[in-house]
């Protein structure tokens, strides 16, 4: 299948195909004697393991490596499980953070209610912050 066709398949662009290609992701598919991609019917399935991968917030890099360890004919099982464990504990500080800076963030709304906006000094700019 043609570059156009493969990207129109799989919900994507040429230009995202080729990218993955330069680093590695897609293995580079044979061409047709005019020199055109000829993708097999598997990388579609490749491409939405790409998909899944990225949307679980994994790095290109890392589904990479995911995809080396099955190109190399291991299952990267083991692999996937301590990038989600790890993916799960920066998730878990990123809600920590956005609460603390949710509390931050309505302490400052909180105390300015009580500031009149006509007192406010054109040096400071704003009371608010």
């Amino acid at each position: 299948m043609r570059i156009g066709e493969l990207a129109a398949t799989a919900g994507t662009t040429p230009k995202t195909l080729r990218y993955y290609e330069s680093v590695g992701l897609l293995p580079p598919p044979q061409r047709t004697l005019n020199g055109y991609r000829d993708y097999p019917e598997h990388v579609i399935s490749r491409l939405d393991f790409i998909r899944r991968g990225q949307s679980a917030g994994l790095s290109l890099a890392r589904i990479g490596e995911i995809l080396r360890i099955r190109d190399d004919g291991q299952a990267p099982c083991a692999h996937v499980d301590t990038l989600l464990v790890t993916r799960l504990d920066e998730i878990d500080q990123q809600i920590a953070d956005l609460l603390q800076l949710r509390q931050a963030v309505a302490q400052l709304q909180s105390a300015n209610r009580t500031v009149d906006p006509a007192t406010c000094q054109a040096e400071t700019i704003c009371h608010y912050l």
